[in-house]
């Protein structure tokens, strides 16, 4: 399958309904690729040809991807089950460190500084940072990629 493309790490990847504990319901996976079809269109209003380019699939593919998440989505609000958000092929084009202590989420560019170059946050100076890109297994394989693809560009 072809790598796709993600802005950046949601915020949030494990949903479920109130008052139920997760472990008494049945789990459906959410792969990135179809989280960011479902923000691209959906969030931000995007045509599907504006999407795909985005994510750099083919129109077709992006719409089916798109259709697999709506159905998802809908049986995750119907149905009521545990929706959590990962794995599939991609990568992240930028990340979100956000600070444990205040909650102030920042954004950096996978060819940027390494998450452990940021020692403290911009907002209140503390160094309990959580790397969200890093927490879906990604990180190092973006980077390499955005600098293979900045030197392309050159």
């Amino acid at each position: 399958m072809k790598e796709r493309f993600v802005e950046i790490p949601p915020l949030y990847a494990d949903f479920k309904p109130g008052g139920v504990p997760g472990s008494r319901l049945r789990k459906l996976p959410l792969g990135l690729d179809e989280y960011e079809a479902l923000r691209l269109v959906d969030y931000l209003g995007l045509e599907h040809r504006e999407a795909a380019v985005e994510m750099e699939i083919s129109r077709p593919t992006f719409t089916r991807l798109l259709e697999k998440a709506r159905n998802k989505l809908s049986r995750f609000l119907v149905e009521g089950r545990h929706l959590i958000i990962g794995g599939g092929q991609v990568h992240f084009r930028d990340n979100m460190i956000k600070c444990q202590d205040c909650g102030h989420m920042f954004k950096t560019n996978m060819g940027g500084p390494l998450p452990e170059e940021l020692t403290s946050c911009p907002s209140c100076g503390s160094s309990k940072l959580v790397d969200l890109a890093g927490g879906f297994g990604h990180g190092q394989c973006c980077r390499k990629h955005e600098e293979q693809r900045g030197s392309e560009e050159k």
